[in-house]
This record gives structure tokens, C-alpha cells and sequence, in this order.
């Protein structure tokens, strides 16, 4: 998480009281990519070369119990 944090902050993005779902989504919105963290509740993206790609599909696991 602090390493997310630590690229928010490049960004400009503000991580108070974010939750890391949000956090990553509005760093991906801010790069001008889709804001799509943990939506992958089918296991399906079509994204192939995004750098959240691994850690989204186990986010969306979890959102989806």
C-alpha cells in the first residue's frame, strides 16, 4: 500500500482516507487509462498490459465474496 501511495503522490493524487481500491482507481484515471481496478469480477480483462493487472483480479476476488 505504500508503494501505491508513493505513486499517487507522484501523480498529485491525494491517498487520505482512500481505500486502495479507490486509490489505484484514481491513479489509473489520472494516467488517462481506464478506471477499472477490481471490476474484473469475471475474471475477464481485456487490458493484457496493465501494471495492476495481477493484484486487480485478487481485488476483485475479494470484493466479490
Amino acid at each position: 500500500m505504500q508503494e501505491i501511495r508513493s505513486l499517487a503522490k507522484h501523480y498529485g493524487v491525494k491517498s487520505s482516507r482512500l481505500s486502495k481500491v479507490k486509490l489505484v482507481q484514481a491513479i489509473q484515471h489520472t494516467e488517462g487509462n481506464f478506471d477499472c481496478f477490481a471490476s474484473a469480477t469475471d475474471a475477464y480483462c481485456d487490458q493484457p498490459d496493465c501494471i495492476w493487472r495481477e493484484d486487480c483480479f485478487a481485488s476483485a476476488k475479494k470484493l466479490k465474496q
